[in-house]
């Protein structure tokens, strides 16, 4: 049976040693998470995580959800009682305004609780984790009554939250919607149409079920101008705000998936479902980007977080599976065997594993501290800069952190040989959910497109420009360090490659589009590793500070990872150069129909 133990010493060193989030007393809520507390907000997740989501975790993918014949959905058993308690806790409100019932704590604490309930349960943490975005999306454009109307229910958990954009022909070309809303006398809209793919679109784990529905309003321009979001909620509102009648929404059916059984995956048939318009008439897709973005954060999460429980029991059976004999010389010789852990190359899958999984924490925490500065700083250059940088790089959490978690899934299920194939070691299961997170909240050969067609460019490169200069400003800050030396060289070097890359998409996207297209894949992979390697110095150089005798195991661990990130894995940085600047004329010749 699989198992899972949240990395809450690795999430202390993050928040207090290397991103020291106790200095930011001038943001919101950060005065009152000083060390002592955010410590004691891990262990409780911790508590939650190991507890109660993960033992549903196999159970919940055996059993699935399950469509009854009134249309109404049934979670796996279980699974009613952790939300409950998830609710209970006070989870999902954790970084949200007071106001509106959260309890306004930094965004960066409630990222790596998230990552540990990911990662203990990912079909579970994905109906509180699309409440939390439904909520962001209303509290940002909503009306005053819609905000307490809906938010307090739902961040108390009696209430969750989907959003619906797609359609049977409508994926990321969200122009081509049909789903219509027709205009009702009293202000509010009949939505008519068919939506798909809806993660936690209809359960029996809270009350009621809030939807947030593009649609096209009758007459609107055709394409994505004439797109408006609309708040569609099961059952309606009474005069008390408490769920009265039921809406014309329905599941059609819960969709056949490769993995994440445990969340219900609906087909949603609208009938002149009652609705009201959130924000501006055709500017829904603003609206959403609210909730697409911070899906996009969290689901860069679930590919470190299935990597991280993936890599803690591919660790566990290669210390305890005996198979053949170490190169060296047998290491266990009153035993039969030795245990794969002797063998290198056993070694250096874990160690790639492991160099990913923590410096992908580190950037989906730095990221998150990004998001604290652009929401809550008082300073109007502070937050300027931090939301560069998190628009800028939200696309390579997105698209890196999947891609690369979903490969080191299948890794970790090569260290179990044949049993990683088998159901009960659980290998197989993390493969097929971490495999779905590279594909929705908009596929990963989009989020490459958007880097380099659209967060590239914005404001003249703004972004991009303070991005390289904030590392080459901290490597040459550090450059006398003999301690860092021997990361800042090839840092330094990688860094070269992607100012490279950058300069060629410059001179050669605009005349010739293709080559854009061709090279965004590998660029958003270049910038990844170098962000990756940015984030190993900063760990590095934070271990190097600590004194303490009792931490330095720990310490020395990070320091052997560091080096082994930079020498192994981020000289990756010059392929990914190499094929950017061969252009597109070696993927765009072979006429289509020699394919």
């Amino acid at each position: 049976m699989p198992s899972f133990k949240a990395p809450v010493a690795d999430s202390l060193f993050l928040l207090n040693d290397v991103f020291r989030m106790h200095e930011h007393g001038n943001l919101a809520g950060f005065a009152e998470s000083s060390p002592d507390i955010v410590a004691a907000v891990l262990e409780e997740a911790a508590k939650l995580a190991e507890e109660q989501l993960q033992p549903l975790n196999l159970s919940g993918d055996q059993e699935g959800c399950r469509r009854n014949d009134d249309g109404s959905v049934t979670a796996p058993k279980g699974f009613k009682a952790a939300f409950d308690a998830y609710a209970g806790g006070g989870w999902i409100g954790l970084a949200f305004d007071p106001e509106y019932g959260g309890q306004g704590l930094p965004y960066a604490l409630s990222a790596a609780v998230g990552e540990y309930f990911i990662a203990a349960n990912m079909a579970f943490s994905m109906y509180p984790g699309l409440t939390a975005g439904a909520v962001a999306a209303l509290l940002t454009h909503g009306s005053e009554e819609q905000k307490q109307l809906y938010a307090p229910k739902m961040l108390e958990g009696r209430w969750t939250g989907t959003m619906n954009l797609t359609e049977p022909h409508c994926g990321t070309d969200l122009g081509l919607l049909k789903t219509k809303a027709a205009r009702r006398e009293d202000g509010s809209f009949a939505l008519t149409g068919q939506k798909i793919f809806i993660s936690a679109g209809e359960h029996d784990l809270a009350e009621n079920i809030v939807h947030l529905v593009l649609a096209r309003i009758e007459g609107a321009p055709a394409g994505v101008k004439g797109i408006s979001l609309f708040v569609v909620p099961k059952f309606l509102p009474d005069a008390d705000g408490n769920p009265g009648a039921k809406n014309a929404v329905s599941c059609g059916s819960i969709e056949h998936k490769m993995g994440i059984h445990a969340n219900s995956t609906c087909v949603m048939n609208y009938d002149g479902a009652v609705g009201w318009l959130v924000g501006e008439e055709n500017r829904g897709l603003n609206a959403m980007f609210v909730m697409m973005n911070e899906a996009r954060l969290m689901v860069g999460l679930q590919g470190q977080a299935q990597s991280e429980v993936a890599y803690q029991n591919a660790l566990a059976y290669a210390r305890d599976r005996l198979q053949g004999r170490a190169l060296t010389g047998a290491k266990n010789p009153e035993k039969p065997a030795d245990p794969l852990m002797v063998h290198p190359d056993i070694r250096r899958t874990l160690l790639e594993i492991r160099a990913f999984n923590e410096a992908g924490r580190a950037l989906a925490y730095w990221a998150a501290l990004q998001s604290d500065i652009a929401h809550r700083s008082p300073d109007a250059k502070a937050r300027e800069k931090a939301s560069d940088m998190l628009a800028l790089l939200t696309p390579v959490i997105k698209g890196v952190l999947t891609d690369r978690g979903f490969d080191n899934c299948v890794k970790a299920q090569q260290v179990f040989g044949g049993h990683g194939y088998i159901v009960e070691w659980g290998m197989e299961q993390f493969v097929r959910d971490a495999r779905i997170a590279m594909i929705y909240e908009g596929a990963n050969g989009i989020q490459a497109l958007d880097l380099v067609g659209r967060k590239l460019p914005a404001n003249g490169g703004r972004a991009i420009m303070a991005l390289l200069g904030e590392i080459g400003a901290y490597a040459k800050a550090h450059d006398t360090d003999e301690n860092l030396k021997p990361l800042l060289a090839p840092l330094s070097a990688s860094l070269g490659h992607l100012q490279q890359a950058t300069l060629w998409l410059m001179q050669n996207a605009m005349a010739a589009p293709d080559n854009a297209g061709a090279a965004a894949t590998d660029y958003m992979h270049l910038m990844g590793l170098v962000m990756f390697g940015y984030m190993w110095a900063q760990m590095a150089q934070a271990a190097h500070a600590d004194a303490d005798p009792g931490r330095a195991d720990f310490m020395n661990a990070k320091k052997a990872c560091a080096a082994f990130y930079v020498q192994r894995i981020l000289p990756e940085t010059a392929l990914r150069l190499a094929r950017i600047t061969s252009g597109a004329a070696n993927v765009m010749s072979l006429p289509a129909d020699l394919f």
